[in-house]
């Protein structure tokens, strides 16, 4: 795959392939990414950037397909999470991501979530998150990027702009303002991360790394610390410290998202 242009529309996809890096200096004023997060870049507070994955969430008691298992809620990934899979049987699709909006909205944030929220006291905090729930926005952090899309948003199958909240269920038949079928508001493999782009960029302004609960095998995604400068501290918090690569500031906690994010605390004060 080739690695993407920053000055282009990203059409990098979500696979298990690497992209490449891309260099940018800080200047003062501010910019607004594409997800409508704003980073001022004037602040006097330094700018901690968190990358979080399924293993905060699953502290929360939502289960990830990288389970030991290699199943999501019993079901192959192939078969309801790509575009074949609901053009196939999007019946089974949209039930699967019925039933994920009700385990979401039964979940609650956890002691990491709050952590990471709390941190907005004392730094301006920005995280990028590959998760698909809204417990970082639950928990109070107030700038989220969703990578993957979000459960309590649909679309059109035909203009993926076509974006508006549901709270309930998606039924075949359920039709877009533009007449086309709704599906979930998800990134499913095989599609593009438009988000990737305003990801990058905020990777590079950070002035702390924080990356929580990630396997880093989920492309393009697992790449974004490629973008975070050299100097910069990166804090590495799992149950597992994933492959990494030789990246210099490296600072690993190996230990679960709530435990590690209390280890952390420490270490920032």
């Amino acid at each position: 795959m080739e690695g993407f242009n920053l000055s282009e529309t990203s059409r990098t996809y979500r696979t298990s392939e690497t992209f490449g890096t891309t260099e940018t200096s800080r200047t003062p004023g501010t910019f607004r990414t594409s997800a409508n997060i704003e980073i001022n870049l004037m602040s006097t507070k330094k700018h901690i950037v968190v990358l979080t994955g399924a293993g905060i969430s699953a502290e929360s008691g939502l289960k990830t397909f990288r389970d030991s298992d290699g199943l999501w809620m019993g079901h192959n990934i192939e078969d309801v999470a790509t575009p074949r899979a609901f053009k196939r049987n999007p019946q089974l699709v949209l039930d699967f991501y019925n039933m994920r909006r009700k385990d979401v909205a039964a979940a609650e944030p956890n002691a990491a979530h709050k952590a990471i929220a709390a941190l907005e006291s004392d730094y301006a905090v920005t995280i990028v998150t590959q998760n698909i729930d809204d417990l970082h926005e639950r928990a109070g952090s107030t700038r989220v990027l969703h990578l993957h899309g979000e459960i309590f948003k649909m679309r059109s199958v035909e203009d993926e702009g076509l974006v508006s909240e549901i709270r309930g269920d998606i039924q075949l038949g359920d039709l877009a303002a533009d007449g086309a079928q709704l599906r979930p508001h998800i990134v499913w493999f095989e599609e593009a991360v438009p988000m990737i782009e305003p990801a990058a960029r905020i990777m590079m302004d950070a002035d702390i790394f924080i990356l929580v609960g990630t396997s880093l095998q989920v492309y393009p995604a697992a790449g974004l610390i490629q973008y975070v400068k050299t100097e910069v501290p990166k804090f590495i918090i799992d149950k597992k410290i994933p492959p990494v690569g030789q990246y210099a500031n490296l600072h690993l906690i190996e230990k679960t998202a709530t435990e590690g994010m209390e280890v952390l605390r420490d270490l920032l004060k």
